[in-house]
């Protein structure tokens, strides 16, 4: 089975988090952490911030580790390193998703989050 490792940013204001929704790809439409696959030789922090740049023109401080999914989708087997990230500077512009909200602690699950997110929304759970 094939493996990707990728980088998730959860980007936190003022008690609320950021989620995306796929505009492309297999799994269009479902919400999702914002970020991407990481490129050989870049540690997990500048591929957060790089994908952050180019997803959302938007400069992000990667704050604190979160946690690491390991998941088994049908095709592919993802590692997903996920951090906690404040805005720097930027309008959060949506480049490539479709859609975005901002969710607090009550409402996390009213959107159709990805597999592999929906660990990270509950350990999410207990830091927000």
């Amino acid at each position: 089975m094939k493996s990707i490792e990728v980088v998730a940013a959860i980007i936190v204001s003022e008690g609320k988090v950021f989620a995306t929704q796929r505009g492309y790809g297999e799994f269009k439409d479902g919400w999702e952490f914002p970020g991407g696959k990481m490129e050989p030789g870049e540690s997990p922090e500048d591929a957060l911030k790089r994908e952050i740049r180019e997803e959302l023109a938007t400069e992000i401080n990667v704050d604190s580790f979160l946690h690491t999914v390991d998941y088994d989708y049908p095709n592919f087997h993802l590692t997903m390193h996920c951090f906690i990230c404040s805005v720097v500077s930027g309008k959060l512009t949506l480049l490539e998703h479709e859609s975005a909200k901002w969710l607090t602690k009550d409402n996390l699950y009213s959107v159709d989050w990805l597999p592999a997110d929906i660990e990270v929304v509950k350990k999410l759970e207990e830091r927000i």
